[in-house]
């Protein structure tokens, strides 16, 4: 059994310190409820438009803040956004995984979403690899943020890279791509379909509150390996939890074995064709 849980929070635009103390409070409320797996929305240390600011706010791998998390969060693995600063003074829209005052792995976001009012593609540089991070001897966990699951083509490779846990640190406002794209209906959709499609839960962590005219519509949740909404928060902070049974898995994927019929060495070869510039 694994205990995961998504932290619905606020985050002031730019503010380290703030942010940093809530994220601590959040992480001892976890830890007392047993948790193993916290996942915080998509750039939860800087707000979401912390990409603007990026040499302010970047924290390296190796930054005073993410140790701190990382101690305060002991066995539980803690997943955290922030704006990273590579070597050579590259920046990032990253998640890092802390773990006994450790970082345990970092996911650089690949899909960057410059469209509508999101900006990523100015300020950040793009990741170029989904890694699934092994939790005992079942589960593996993969990162993917926000936009990148807007490309079922990295939701694919995430299943067959071997992921049985799927995390999803978001950030998304009502008003983010336009008035006719419903962003909270749209996640629904989105988060239903892959858990239901490649047989494995999913845990989903958007923030609230408002920022430069955008509205964070929260609706936080966890979903089981057949797309059932296991529990969901509304539009206020919250710290939402749920148990996992591996077996779940085991019986989602015997029923509907996507993974396992995922054709992969067939669309490596399709997919070198059409960079090539050849017909598909």
């Amino acid at each position: 059994m694994l205990k995961v849980a998504a932290a619905q929070i606020e985050t002031p635009l730019g503010d380290l310190g703030a942010n940093q103390c809530k994220h601590l409070a959040v992480i001892d409320d976890a830890r007392a409820a047993g948790v193993q797996v916290l996942l915080f929305p998509e750039l939860s240390l800087v707000g979401h438009s912390g990409g603007r600011e990026g040499p302010r706010v970047a924290l390296s791998a190796d930054h005073a803040i993410l140790r701190e998390l990382s101690l305060a969060s002991g066995d539980m693995l803690t997943i955290v956004g922030a704006v990273e600063e590579a070597p050579s003074a590259l920046f990032y829209n990253s998640a890092f995984g802390l773990t006994q005052g450790q970082v345990a792995f970092v996911h650089r976001k690949i899909n960057l979403a410059t469209y509508g009012r999101l900006e990523d593609g100015k300020f950040f540089g793009a990741g170029h690899g989904i890694k699934p991070h092994p939790l005992g001897p079942s589960w593996r966990a993969a990162v993917m943020i926000c936009a990148d699951l807007w490309n079922p083509a990295l939701v694919h490779l995430a299943a067959m890279s071997g992921t049985s846990l799927l995390l999803a640190p978001i950030s998304s406002a009502r008003e983010a791509v336009g008035e006719a794209f419903d962003n909270s209906e749209g996640w629904a959709i989105n988060s239903r379909f892959h858990a239901m499609t490649y047989g494995f839960p999913l845990v989903l962590a958007n923030r609230v509150g408002r920022e430069d005219d955008l509205t964070f519509w929260g609706g936080s949740r966890i979903l089981d390996p057949t797309g059932r909404v296991i529990t969901q928060a509304g539009a206020e902070e919250a710290l939402i939890t749920a148990t996992l049974d591996y077996e779940s898995v085991r019986q989602a994927r015997f029923l509907l074995p996507t993974v396992r019929d995922g054709a992969a060495p067939f669309l490596a070869r399709a997919f070198t064709r059409i960079s090539e510039g050849f017909p598909s």
